[in-house]
């Protein structure tokens, strides 16, 4: 099929642009939000990249005055947050273009959120109806343009942004922090090393798959986290094996927005072990859920087993069981070249009863198979770490 049957519009979860090229409406996506002078949100590493540059100039030939604020670590902080908040205010900028990865994207997202607020940062983390003393009115709207095919955030409604005082990563939600527009152009993607592509793509397949085990009743979400599973089942090891492989790259930007579209029904503890570990060693998110994904299975066992049945059919894998999707998990991660254990990262052991207890208290075991304590948690982070996938 040519990509061109690819480039489609689509309005859910919000406006989605899709095909290669879309990148060139940048400014017109602005003005179609009222934006003059959009703040550009990225990363060091991109805002060095002619990505940037060409993004800049397609707004400066629109009339736009675009800015450019890369002030955003791997694992943003409420310090990028406040630096990227002054950015915006300083420039009297209108709105903002959040570009890049799951980091700067969730960075840009809470810029947005920022600039109209009058309270701190973390009075908006999503506990109970803190998200109510948000001021909607002052908010500024977000094009959103993943270069990575992992978190989704360009659909998500919230900001995963750590607090370093307290050593903790804290979800900040709005529900209008979904960006207006998206533009997902797999021409972005194709420079994204084998390896930052293995480990989000792996990222995208947590959202999905911790979604459709949510014990939480949200049919839609689960059949788009099945369908996610099944593209990236597809097309990662191509997108991997092939960084030039444009088909693969925007199916991959696909399943990536549908995984975190789906888990709106819930994560769980591949996730409430992944923040705390963020925060404590500062390590991808994505490969710290890829390292993750075997051990959290098996402790859910139990609950799972039908369930594993049903998506290994629609998979279509060998084996229709818990034990063989579980073996393409391993088979899967070891093809892509992603670590055993988290080990591998240099993480050790000596912190498993903090992080037991962060992954307990994290939003995201909420949503787990099975009710799991800090002890659990820990029993868990242990076995990651020592590369023990036994019940």
């Amino acid at each position: 099929m040519s990509l061109s049957a690819f480039t489609m519009n689509w309005n859910y979860p919000t406006s989605v642009r899709v095909g290669v090229g879309r990148v060139k409406e940048v400014a017109t996506a602005c003005q179609q939000l009222g934006m003059h002078k959009p703040l550009l949100v990225t990363d060091p590493g991109l805002a060095a990249l002619p990505m940037v540059a060409d993004i800049l100039g397609i707004c400066k030939e629109a009339g736009l005055a675009a800015g450019l604020f890369s002030q955003v670590k791997g694992n943003p902080t409420g310090a990028n947050v406040d630096a990227g908040v002054a950015a915006y205010r300083a420039g009297d900028h209108d709105g903002v273009i959040a570009l890049g990865g799951g980091s700067a994207l969730d960075a840009a997202k809470a810029i947005a959120l920022m600039v109209g607020q009058d309270r701190p940062l973390w009075d908006f983390e999503d506990v109970g109806d803190n998200y109510t003393r948000v001021n909607v009115e002052g908010m500024a709207p977000v094009v959103a343009i993943p270069t990575t095919a992992g978190t989704g955030s360009e659909v998500g409604r919230a900001s995963v942004i750590t607090d370093e005082a307290n050593h903790v990563k804290k979800i900040i939600f709005h529900p209008k922090m979904l960006p207006a527009l998206v533009l997902l152009d797999p021409e972005l993607t194709l420079g994204l090393p084998a390896h930052i592509t293995a480990a989000t793509g792996m990222d995208a397949l947590s959202h999905s798959l911790e979604a459709y085990c949510s014990p939480f009743y949200h049919p839609m979400a689960e059949g788009i986290a099945l369908e996610s599973m099944r593209l990236v089942k597809d097309y990662l090891p191509r997108a991997v094996a092939n960084g030039q492989d444009v088909e693969a790259r925007l199916q991959m930007l696909v399943a990536s927005s549908m995984g975190a579209t789906a888990f709106q029904k819930g994560l769980g503890g591949m996730h409430a072990l992944a923040h705390p570990l963020g925060a404590l060693y500062d390590a991808h998110h994505g490969l710290l859920n890829a390292i993750l994904m075997p051990y959290v299975l098996v402790a859910n066992r139990s609950a799972l087993e039908a369930r594993m049945e049903r998506l290994a059919r629609y998979l279509n894998l060998a084996e229709h069981s818990f034990d063989g999707f579980l073996n393409w998990v391993l088979e899967l991660r070891a093809s892509l070249g992603i670590p055993a254990s988290l080990a591998a990262l240099n993480i050790d052991a000596s912190q498993a009863d903090k992080v037991g207890q962060m992954a307990a208290e994290d939003p995201s075991a909420g949503g787990n198979p099975l009710p799991l304590n800090a002890a659990d948690y820990s029993r868990i982070f242990r076995k990651a770490v020592a590369g023990d996938l036994t019940a």
